[in-house]
């Protein structure tokens, strides 16, 4: 197809959503360059654990989470941790999280979730295909395991809500588990398996693979940072980088964390947090899972990849520019060899990237109401590996002025 050059598109932000939606872009003929002040899927994109899930269709916030929250908080080893002096400005936040975890947000928030992620895996096996990178994607399970039976409840909401829409679950007791994982600790004694869905060895691999692709199609991945954007006029966006001034009739805001800033002074407020996530990579193993692994205590999961077993996950709330927490990395090592005693005395290594996430667990997608030709892709939250493929084709349909197959009401970034 021929390529629109009159119709230039400039995404800012190279992590997977924006290099998806430069992909389907360039497929429908449309011109596109890419700004990034890193190199291509090497940021947030690059530490995540890996899973691809049609099956994702659970918001973070369901109905009694504030129960447990407390606890969370003040365990060394919860999910969650908060650095104190930040409490102040998570608060309102926090509030809407819990508001997006009443029952009735709950159902109509998992169906957007479902139509972002109903065809996630047979999306990457497209976008993949006649790359000789096939195998970066490999079908599997998504293990639920828990070290208490009576936690496992196959017919609570959070299941239910899965397989009321399709899911193939499955719960196996202890001897079935460690036949089909045997490098995880005894103490797990029981796990739900969620089936029909995939992982992917190298989700910053997977990145490069598209960065290639758009090689073929000349697209530019410019290495700036981008400082600021404003309308030049009616029909033109002028993006200031840190090496100069850009301009496009159409922008698409893929900055993941730093997308609500960028905006800021364009009079659009967006309750986007930086929700951070950490990882540890165990390079020098013989160890290995077939399936992608969530300890369902913690919260985290493990996953093998291309280098080693990956443990990736807890949420940290500090602000988007707070350095790591090195406490938070000694903890996860510690629980990741406690979850996989066969790692030892291994000594990973360690990562830690920023969420973009939305208290409704929801990204932003469509053009922002106001702002002729300035397009939202970000706030994916736990979910941009797997709602990135989706989230290209959407904003090429609107782009492309075709017919869009889903209802964006739900991601309307006015929508707070």
């Amino acid at each position: 197809m021929k390529r629109d050059q009159d119709q230039r598109v400039t995404i800012l932000g190279a992590g997977i959503v924006g290099l998806c939606t430069a992909l389907s872009l360039e497929k429908a003929g449309i011109a596109v360059q890419l700004i990034d002040s890193a190199a291509p899927g090497q940021g947030t994109s690059f530490g995540n654990a890996g899973v691809i899930s049609p099956w994702s269709v659970v918001p973070q916030s369901v109905p009694g989470i504030w129960r447990h929250l407390p606890g969370w908080l003040l365990k060394v080893d919860g999910p969650v941790t908060v650095r104190p002096a930040y409490f102040p400005k998570l608060l309102p936040w926090a509030m809407r999280f819990l508001d997006a975890g009443k029952i009735a947000r709950v159902r109509d928030i998992s169906n957007a979730m479902m139509a972002m992620n109903q065809s996630n895996v047979a999306l990457y096996k497209d976008i993949l295909r006649g790359t000789g990178e096939e195998s970066l994607i490999r079908d599997s399970y998504y293990v639920h395991a828990f070290r208490e039976p009576e936690k496992a409840n196959i017919n609570g909401l959070e299941y239910s809500i899965r397989r009321d829409k399709g899911a193939q679950l499955q719960q196996i007791d202890d001897a079935e588990l460690h036949a089909l994982e045997p490098a995880l600790s005894k103490q797990f004694k029981t796990a739900i398996l969620i089936k029909n869905q995939a992982r992917t060895l190298s989700p910053g691999r997977i990145s490069q693979v598209i960065a290639d692709q758009l090689k073929g199609f000349q697209t530019p991945i410019i290495q700036n940072r981008v400082v600021s954007i404003y309308p030049h006029h009616s029909n033109v966006w002028n993006i200031q980088t840190d090496t100069g001034l850009l301009q496009s009739s159409k922008v698409v805001i893929a900055m993941g964390a730093w997308s609500a800033e960028l905006l800021k002074p364009l009079g659009i407020n967006i309750p986007l947090e930086a929700e951070r996530g950490y990882h540890a990579e165990f390079g020098n193993t013989k160890l290995s899972l077939t399936h992608s692994v969530m300890d369902m205590d913690l919260k985290m999961v493990a996953s093998s990849m291309e280098n080693g077993i990956r443990i990736a996950g807890t949420a940290e709330f500090a602000g988007l520019d707070y350095p790591a927490n090195n406490k938070r990395i000694t903890r996860l090592v510690a629980m990741a060899k406690n979850m996989l005693p066969g790692l030892g005395d291994n000594q990973p290594s360690t990562w830690m990237g920023s969420r973009p996430s939305l208290p409704d667990s929801l990204p932003c997608i469509g053009e922002i109401a106001g702002h002729s030709g300035l397009y939202a892709a970000f706030g994916h939250s736990h979910y941009g590996l797997m709602m990135a493929p989706r989230t290209g084709q959407i904003i090429t349909d609107l782009i492309s002025g075709n017919t869009i197959d889903i209802d964006l009401k739900p991601f309307r970034t006015d929508r707070f």
